[in-house]
């Protein structure tokens, strides 16, 4: 069988090899067990080889779904701020569990609302001073996993704030 990153032969036969290409794997990018088991079963390991591999994995500790899930998020927010539901979202895609989710959700954002959230998310897209359309802004909010009811209030607090200014 052919490792397809290398062009090299994969003897399934031993369980080592299955760990070495899982290692290599991990080397490229941080990743969850969920994400591995899948890719070890593209390359044909056998549900016990896959089983085998992600616990020595994490006897190692190259795997830890909990730890991803804290630096992702944390990572996450700081390039593209959204909002929990879109986090919760992006993390079960990547094969987080729900409930481990939730727990890290709460924890990393720990004293930010959502409304802080939402705030971040438009000032990092307004640029040099100008500020985002309400219909733009509602838009981006949207896309970034806001709530209906903290886009409704963060729309009408800046446009009480630009009646003020005006």
């Amino acid at each position: 069988m052919k490792n397809g990153g290398t062009g090299r032969r994969i003897d399934p036969s031993q369980p080592n090899q299955w760990l070495r290409l899982a290692v290599r794997y991990l080397a490229r990018w941080d990743r969850t067990a969920a994400q591995v088991e899948h890719f070890l079963k593209d390359k044909g390991a056998t549900p016990a080889q896959v089983k085998q591999t992600i616990s020595r994995l994490s006897e190692l500790r190259y795997l830890n779904d909990r730890a991803y899930a804290q630096r992702w998020i944390e990572g996450c927010l700081a390039r593209k701020p959204m909002g929990r539901l879109r986090v919760k979202a992006e993390l079960l895609a990547k094969g987080v569990a729900e409930s481990l989710a939730d727990r890290t959700i709460r924890e990393v954002l720990r004293g930010v609302d959502e409304e802080t959230l939402a705030r971040r998310a438009l000032t990092g897209k307004q640029g040099r001073g100008g500020r985002l359309a309400p219909m733009r802004a509602a838009r981006l909010l949207r896309q970034r996993g806001f709530e209906e009811e903290t886009i409704n209030r963060i729309i009408r607090i800046r446009s009480e704030a630009t009646e003020i200014d005006a």
